[in-house]
């Protein structure tokens, strides 16, 4: 089975809590006194008490077109890139020319030639190394970033991996839009990355400890296409976030989980940690009450959320570094849920 070697999250320098960013936002956002007391109040009740943003947070007003959040968010998500993937590598003991396949994934910034292609030049990889940019998966590549990697390490089981995550969703910040998805959207996202290192069976550091991917599963839910996405024009990017994914959970998520669990003889009591994308209050709530866990169960995801807020696909990677090593047996079901709406199952065992 394919194992994962080491996890690196990172985190931009620019650090604030919940309130600063609230009180900067509010002038513009709210429109009247009524508006202001909504956002105070969204923001407040997130869970969330800081956030790490790209820019400092008087830069924020100053941005007014797509052209330049775009160009920024090349400018400022290559540093944080490099670092998370440095990190893991020194982790792992491996270098740049070690890594055989790397599966790259944002959904707040475009590029052509994508960041991937400029990391393979600037931190050394080799100029054969397959590259997977993904664009569009949002919050739930995290989790099908582990997923698709394994899928590439049962077929080379000798090889190295990098999944690597990037996303600024400061920069995606709309002034014009006074919906309440844009609201909900101001008070729970923030700015982060993570590398993972994966690597095959048979690699020398399979002999190592770590957490083996056992299983996944994929499951795309029916009639909900407009419930999460972006909506992409002259301005960038809006947020698309409906009240109903709750009940899509409600409907769909325990099921296949059950199913997950089943092909491999398990049932959810025999899972002794859940790791999930933490993308926002009701959405924990609601992975909590459909799956029925102990109040206790997602303490890592919103402990993470608490101090990053919802970093899109690199979140549920922040979570799985928050849980860290674990003794040889445990067993976790790491998921995430995003555009599509689209849900990603990965079962980990630790050996």
């Amino acid at each position: 089975m394919p194992r994962i070697a080491a996890v690196a999250p990172v985190l931009p320098e620019n650090v604030h809590e919940q309130r600063e960013i609230t009180a900067a936002l509010a002038d513009r956002l709210a429109g009247d006194t009524a508006a202001r007391s909504v956002l105070e109040r969204v923001h407040a009740a997130s869970g969330i008490t800081r956030r790490h943003l790209a820019l400092p947070l008087d830069r924020y007003a100053d941005l007014d077109s797509f052209s330049e959040t775009n160009a920024l968010f090349v400018e400022l998500a290559m540093p944080l890139v490099e670092r998370a993937v440095r990190a893991a590598l020194d982790s792992a003991g491996l270098a740049p020319a070690d890594v055989d396949h790397l599966f790259f994934t944002t959904v707040t910034g475009v590029q052509a030639p994508s960041l991937d292609a400029l990391l393979a030049t600037s931190m050394g990889f080799r100029p054969d190394l397959k590259r997977v940019p993904s664009f569009g998966l949002g919050c739930v590549a995290g989790a099908a970033g582990i997923a698709r990697v394994a899928d590439y390490l049962a077929g080379h089981p000798t090889g190295v991996a990098l999944l690597v995550s990037v996303e600024l969703c400061s920069l995606t910040l709309q002034w014009g839009d006074q919906s309440m998805a844009n609201v909900v959207g101001t008070g729970i996202f923030g700015d982060g990355a993570a590398a993972v290192v994966m690597v095959g069976d048979e690699h020398p550091l399979a002999a190592r400890r770590g957490a083996d991917v056992v299983a996944t599963r994929s499951a795309l839910y029916p009639d909900s296409a407009e419930m999460i996405g972006w909506q992409i024009g002259a301005s960038g990017f809006t947020l698309m976030l409906a009240a109903g994914v709750p009940a899509l959970i409600d409907g769909h998520f325990a099921a296949g989980v059950d199913e997950l669990l089943a092909a491999e003889g398990l049932t959810r009591d025999d899972v002794d940690r859940w790791i999930a994308h933490p993308g926002g209050p009701r959405i924990l709530e609601s992975f909590t009450a459909a799956l029925d866990l102990p109040p206790a169960a997602l303490d890592a995801s919103w402990q993470v959320m608490a101090r990053t807020g919802n970093l899109s696909s690199a979140a549920v990677l922040h979570v799985l570094a928050e849980v860290g090593d674990q003794p040889a047996g445990t067993r976790a079901v790491l998921f995430a849920l995003g555009p599509g709406v689209t849900a990603e199952l990965v079962l980990l065992e630790w050996s």
